[in-house]
């Protein structure tokens, strides 16, 4: 809706020099300068908004609401006194001597074709809100404190309206559930913990705690908002008040906030990947199934043969301990923290990767930025160069790291950064490897200095982005073609322009409710929802510090493996004890079938990895993309599409053979009896081990069915 336009006499000089030195189309136009009352303007991408007399926004497009500050709450300052701890990767925040100032009076509105601005105070406080449009698909919220912003604040928050209809999914990595709504959590890039409950907070983590937070969410009613932020974000999602999602930078520069338009929550996710970047798509290759097989060169490829042996299709070998291995605190076994190859172990590394080249298998390695200082290959001539992290005395960083101690490399430096990319490009020219597990990037210290006189609070978010931008620049050199995989573990917002395929991290061998097999759907789900459309997962789990992995959860973490983007066993810490494909007769028959059927479904993932180059709809889907106006979607979190027709509805409980599964509206076809049912409807099916409820849309898979 259009308003009478007219010039603005009454505009404070501070307010001029502010408005002078931003570039925008048209003349400078104002509205109502002071005064009670609601202001409204249509932008240029005919969104209209609507700001009252204390400084709620509320963004339409036509009739529809694309979103809204909550009634009665106003951009907020918040100061405080902050407690840090976390020696492991996992940090927490106290709080204490909290005061807030609600900047509820609006002095001024300026409008031009492009953008809206006016000024907000409280308790002689101020700030200048800037509202601009994008493009016909996004609109920007820009808060901006005056003076001094140093002294201003510690945390700049906005209230969004907490309506009946409105949910909150995304936030990347998340593994509880899609909808947040009625969650209070902190995004911070951080370790998961070794386990989500009951331990010492030094190593346990919660519900939220994630290797890949993002800031960001998406509306089933089809908008998107983004916080464009690389500093914690703290979210309080209509659990303290039910009318009112808080959502709070914790850092005093300006609060930006960006709104996606849709109108489908498909719409929101592409323009999310046009925004910020689309990972690179897998090549055709790894859509076979990759094993991992490890214990040195021999062990390795005694488990191709046997492979081969029980005719088992795979197209790679990924092996950890390349590098070496290394006894774990717990007695697990882990891997050598460096870049080289372990000689004794791996002889000839190159002579054995051309022997699986030779029979079509791939070859993938592992890496991760810790640098260890009680190996030889890297810490004396990193710190001698000033290539590894500062403390605040000016001296190399040493940290808690999981092998004991460590540093990390210095991405600010450009001699770090040529080195670590020589590492990489020696391991895929010297040696063949075909990609690798990027593990890690979260545990980058707050106090930590680097070159460029960065602190390890501003970068620590970041930092798996520039470890990420590591390997895919000197893949990008080395094979430009797209013959490579990688997978990763960290990420922000932005990583999406430098990842790949994400995997979901180090879960239980476990039934575990909120750190083994039942939270990895919700975790591939909403990292989907989060941009990211290529993800995996350890088949059965890696982390053992309950028990290891038992045959059923083997075999039902199989089921859904088949099911996923990247088929991709683990071995786990504790391989020796824990349940394998070739633990007996059974397992093995049992594996070889859904290895079969997730090789038949390689071209159909083919063709939609294609798609999301374009469009970043991810493979592993929320129902809601599908079936964007049935409310009883927006809930699930423990089925999801697999492309456009296959409803995946795992078993990932233990002992359960049944399974509870909602089919929307349509003709669903039972893909194991061919059994058909009409949807919408709620029904309960048999799901013994072999057969996980999987559906078909419209059309039944006599194919699937057939592979035995």
């Amino acid at each position: 809706m259009l308003v009478q336009r007219r010039r603005c006499p009454m505009m404070r000089p501070m307010f001029a020099v502010r408005l002078a030195s931003l570039a925008f189309l048209g003349s400078l136009l104002c509205i109502a300068c002071s005064g009670p009352g609601s202001e409204s303007y249509e932008l240029d991408n005919g969104v209209v908004v609507k700001v009252s007399s204390t400084g709620r926004i509320r963004l339409y497009q036509g009739e529809r609401e694309l979103w809204a500050m909550a009634a009665g709450e106003a951009f907020t300052l918040r100061t405080f006194d902050e407690e840090t701890l976390g020696a492991l990767g996992i940090w927490e925040f106290k709080r204490s001597a909290s005061e807030e100032v609600a900047l509820n009076n609006r002095s001024a509105f300026e409008a031009s074709e492009s953008l809206v601005q006016f000024e907000i105070s409280g308790k002689g406080r101020g700030a200048l809100v800037e509202v601009r449009s994008e493009g016909p698909d996004k609109t920007r919220v820009r808060f901006t404190l005056e003076g001094d912003v140093d002294a201003e604040a510690d945390a700049l928050a906005v209230p969004v309206a907490c309506g009946e209809e409105a949910s909150f999914l995304g936030f990347g990595e998340q593994y509880n559930a899609t909808n947040q709504r009625g969650e209070a959590f902190s995004l911070f890039v951080s370790e998961q913990g070794i386990g989500r409950v009951g331990g010492p907070r030094v190593l346990t983590g919660d519900l939220h705690t994630s290797y890949f937070p993002m800031p960001y969410y998406l509306d089933a009613m089809g908008t998107g908002v983004l916080l464009e932020t690389d500093r914690r974000v703290e979210v309080d999602l209509c659990k303290s008040n039910p009318d009112v999602a808080w959502l709070e930078v914790v850092d005093s520069r300006p609060l930006e906030l960006v709104v996606f338009h849709g109108p489908t929550p498909k719409d929101v996710i592409s323009q999310l990947g046009t925004h910020i970047g689309r990972p690179a798509k897998p090549p055709e290759w790894g859509y076979q199934l990759w094993i991992s097989a490890q214990g040195g060169r021999d062990a390795v490829m005694a488990e191709v043969d046997a492979l081969a042996a029980a005719d088992i299709p795979f197209g790679v070998v990924w092996t950890q301990d390349w590098s070496g291995e290394r006894l774990n605190a717990d007695g697990g076994k882990g891997v050598e923290y460096r870049w080289e190859v372990d000689d004794e172990r791996y002889p000839n590394l190159e002579e054995m990767i051309g022997i699986l080249h030779d029979r079509g298998i791939r070859f993938l390695a592992y890496a991760n930025p810790f640098v260890d200082p009680a190996l030889p290959n890297h810490f004396e001539f990193m710190k001698d160069k000033g290539m590894l992290i500062m403390d605040e005395a000016g001296e190399t960083y040493v940290t808690n790291a999981p092998n004991g101690r460590a540093s990390q490399p210095d991405f600010t430096n450009p001699q770090t950064r040529d080195y670590v990319q020589t590492a990489f490009r020696n391991m895929i020219e010297d040696h063949g490897i075909d990609g690798f597990m990027a593990d890690f990037g979260e545990w980058l210290p707050m106090d930590a200095v680097l070159s460029d006189g960065t602190s390890g609070l501003d970068a620590h978010n970041i930092y798996p982005i520039e470890w990420h931008r590591m390997w895919r620049e000197v893949m990008e050199d080395l094979r430009p073609g797209g013959d490579y995989a990688v997978i990763a573990r960290s990420g922000w917002t932005g990583v999406h322009a430098y990842s790949q395929i994400h995997w979901i991290g180090d879960q239980e061998t476990s039934f575990s409710e909120t750190d083994g097999l039942p939270t990895v759907v919700p975790a591939m789900i909403n990292l989907g929802l989060s941009g990211i459309p290529y993800v995996t997962h350890d088949i059965a789990g890696f982390s053992s510090h309950e028990a290891p992995s038992t045959k059923e959860l083997f075999m039902r973490w199989t089921e859904l493996g088949a099911f996923t983007p990247i088929m991709r066993t683990h071995e786990g810490a504790f391989r020796d004890e824990n349940w394998a494909w070739d633990s007996d007769a059974e397992t093995t028959d049992h594996f070889r079938r859904f290895v079969n059927v997730h090789d038949a479904l390689a071209p159909e993932l083919a063709q939609w990895a294609e798609e999301a180059q374009v469009d970043s709809v991810p493979l592993v889907r929320h129902m809601l993309l599908e079936f964007p106006d049935d409310p009883q979607v927006v809930e699930l979190s423990e089925q999801y599409m697999l492309g456009p027709e296959l409803l995946v509805a795992p078993v990932v409980r233990e002992a359960a053979v049944t399974r509870d599964v909602y089919l929307p509206a349509g003709t669903w076809f039972h893909v194991w009896s061919g059994q058909q049912f009409a949807g919408p409807t709620r029904v309960v099916v048999d799901a013994p081990l072999g057969q996980p409820p999987v559906f078909s849309l419209e059309r039944d898979r006599e194919d699937l069915r057939a592979i035995e």
